[in-house]
């Protein structure tokens, strides 16, 4: 078992009946879709609220019950990946797009749980590209907004040669820091920029990180 595969199912520890569990969207989480498709077998009782229409189709597929948002105003417990991971739990997401329905799911859960392998930790942010979401009218003046403000390289999101486009109907521009050092302040004053919609900084949300190792060991990181 790979150790994105043994930190999902840590996590799927802490799935109770009656739960509503928040499922996040990307390559780390589908180790836990197949854990939560295991529990149900068993007779858990639970149901899902999905970070995009990724994985809602992901679950639906394993017929798993499947709530939206507008059906729930809490959620007991969201598992998702990150792309970066530091000591303090906060976070850089948005490698799979959807980084705004992503937030909002964590905004609302009363424990959010962060599932990666050991690659994902680091001692700083900002070496993964940060994702910011904008909308299209204008995205251009909004990349150059944050390049000439950052003197930093920003990438327009690209797929199958077109820009790509999130459930939302909006771009995300990458955004090539290197090195973030004050994160709360940076997430500020991206999402103080007419235009952006939001960033990939997830700060103060995570309750706990989940850390599978390459030996099959896993450690839980909390603050």
């Amino acid at each position: 078992m790979n150790p994105k595969h043994k930190a999902a199912q840590e996590a799927a520890s802490y799935v109770k009946s009656g739960m509503i569990i928040g499922v996040g969207t990307g390559s780390t989480t589908a180790y836990f879709i197949q854990e939560l498709v295991k529990l149900f077998q068993q007779g858990i009782d639970f149901a899902t609220i999905p970070t995009s229409k990724a994985t809602a189709v992901i679950l639906q597929q394993f017929e798993l019950p499947v709530l939206s948002m507008e059906e729930v105003s809490t959620i007991d417990l969201t598992v998702d990946g990150a792309d970066e991971i530091d000591k303090e739990l906060q976070l850089i997401k948005g490698g799979g797009g959807a980084l705004l329905q992503e937030k909002m799911v964590a905004f609302v859960s009363k424990k959010y749980i962060i599932i990666a392998d050991e690659s994902k930790c680091v001692e700083q942010l900002g070496h993964y590209p940060l994702p910011v979401e904008v909308i299209p009218f204008g995205y251009k003046a909004v990349k150059m907004v944050i390049e000439n403000t950052y003197g930093i390289k920003v990438v327009m999101r690209m797929k199958d040669g077109q820009p790509f486009i999130t459930d939302h109907g909006h771009y995300i521009l990458d955004c090539h820091f290197k090195r973030i050092d004050d994160a709360p302040s940076l997430h500020s004053h991206l999402n103080n920029i007419t235009g952006v919609v939001d960033n990939g900084l997830f700060l103060n949300m995570a309750d706990a990180a989940i850390i599978g190792q390459s030996d099959g060991k896993v450690f839980t990181v909390s603050i």
